[in-house]
Formats: C-alpha cells, structure tokens, sequence
C-alpha cells in the first residue's frame, strides 16, 4: 500500500468506518455463502459491528481502540477460500459504493491482506502451506 501524504488523505473517520461495517454485514448477511455462517455465528450483532468497526479505525485510522484475537473464531469456522473470495467481493463493493476511490483502496488493500494472512493461518493450522492470492490482484 503506497502512503499518500497527510495533506492528500481521503477523508475516513469512524463514522464512516461504522457505515461501511454495518452496510458490508447487512449484505453479507444476505449472502447465500455467508449469510448462514455469519448468521448461525453472530449472536449481538450491535456488539459485533461496534467491535469490527473498532477493529478497521485502529486498522485505518490507528486509533488502538481495538484489543481483540481476530484469527480464533475464524480457525473454529472451517473457512474456505471461496468464503474469502465472496468476503472480498462483498467487501470491495461495499467500500467502493461508501467511499470515494482512493479512499476506498485503501480499505480493500488492507482487506485483501488481512484475508491473505487468514487463508495462509488456516491452512498452516491444517497443516498445508499456502500463499498469498489476494494482494496481487489489481486495485
């Protein structure tokens, strides 16, 4: 991810982040492939917005308000590539349809390293070796 200069940053704040983790979750959750893993998984979803979207500003903004293991949960889900594939999918739409373009590279770049880093665990957790898919595909 190349660094812009501060005076060049798109705007992103965390309310901005909250609107683009509920708007990605409520489709998300509609999502035939997603859908029942979030659905059958998330029991507060109030809770885990807030919590994911602390997760993205400390991410993006570097605001440290985010404390969390995030790779557990993922390991108990029995994921799949394709599950990280539509995830990216979703998730570089939503991005796109709240921010403007450089604003939302920015988000997809660090998504698509972050589903990366989990395909890569998971499979190291499983014993098997994988590489990077995600981060090579142009922005």
């Amino acid at each position: 991810m190349s660094t812009l200069p501060l005076t060049h940053q798109p705007a992103i704040d965390q309310q901005s982040i909250r609107t683009l983790v509920a708007t990605f979750y409520g489709r998300a959750r509609q999502d035939e492939l997603l859908g029942p893993i979030f659905n059958s998984t998330v029991e507060d979803w109030d809770h885990h917005i807030a919590q994911i979207s602390a997760f993205w500003s400390s991410i993006i903004l570097k605001t440290g308000g985010y404390d969390g293991r995030p790779m557990p949960p993922h390991l108990r889900l029995n994921l799949a590539n394709a599950h990280f594939d539509r995830w990216l999918d979703i998730f570089e739409k939503t991005a796109r349809d709240i921010f403007p373009e450089e604003a939302a590279r920015i988000f997809i770049d660090r998504a698509r390293r972050i589903a990366d880093s989990f395909e890569m665990a998971i499979a190291t957790h499983a014993g098997r070796i994988s590489t990077p898919r995600h981060i090579r595909r142009p922005l």
